[in-house]
């Protein structure tokens, strides 16, 4: 996800790479508020994994550094030089079971057909977690959504990632976290 073009250096596919530190802080800070999110029973699905021939997948990587087995992360991209084990465009993909946790840092354009479709696709109680610009919830086109789906917990990253290893984008950053069952007119917000 991009908020500019980050001085030309634009990926062929408008592919950046999420920084795995930046997912590993957020992971770190959202097991404090959720202590049995990841276990070793969890199935998860990253649907825009990402990853090539120079990087890991973000999403899985910080995974597993938290415990998670790679057999427990099913990875969707449809990019053909991803790393991921499913090449698809998500929005697609038909799954054969339903996920207890879907994860990822979605292109800004597709953003909300992701989340709908994620919604969709986790068991009652599960999450669906999604790294987006803070400013998404300002729109009146997503208005009614966020009356509808105000996420249960939102982690606000205090300083502005940098999607290319140098100057940081010039927005700032979220991940939004849904419990599917769970309905709730506020959000709980933390600063990381």
């Amino acid at each position: 996800m991009s908020s500019t073009n980050r001085g030309g250096q634009r990926h062929i596919s408008d592919y950046y790479i999420t920084p795995p530190y930046e997912v590993s802080h957020f992971l770190r800070n959202l097991k404090l508020v959720i202590p049995d999110i990841l276990n070793n029973k969890i199935s998860i699905l990253d649907p825009c994994a990402g990853g090539d021939d120079y990087n890991e997948m973000s999403y899985p990587l910080a995974l597993q550094l938290e415990g998670i087995k790679p057999e427990q992360i099913t990875t969707v991209d449809s990019r053909f030089d991803s790393r991921a084990s499913i090449k698809e465009n998500y929005l697609f993909y038909v799954p054969c079971s339903m996920f207890d946790l879907i994860i990822t840092n979605p292109p800004f354009n597709l953003a909300m057909e992701i989340i709908t479709k994620a919604m969709t696709e986790v068991v009652n109680g599960g999450y669906v977690i999604m790294l987006l610009r803070l400013n998404f919830f300002g729109s009146v086109a997503r208005f009614q959504f966020w009356q509808d789906n105000m996420p249960k917990y939102v982690f606000v990253h205090h300083r502005r990632i940098s999607f290319t290893g140098g100057t940081t984008d010039s927005i700032e950053y979220m991940h939004a976290v849904w419990q599917i069952g769970y309905k709730n007119e506020f959000t709980k917000l933390k600063i990381i």
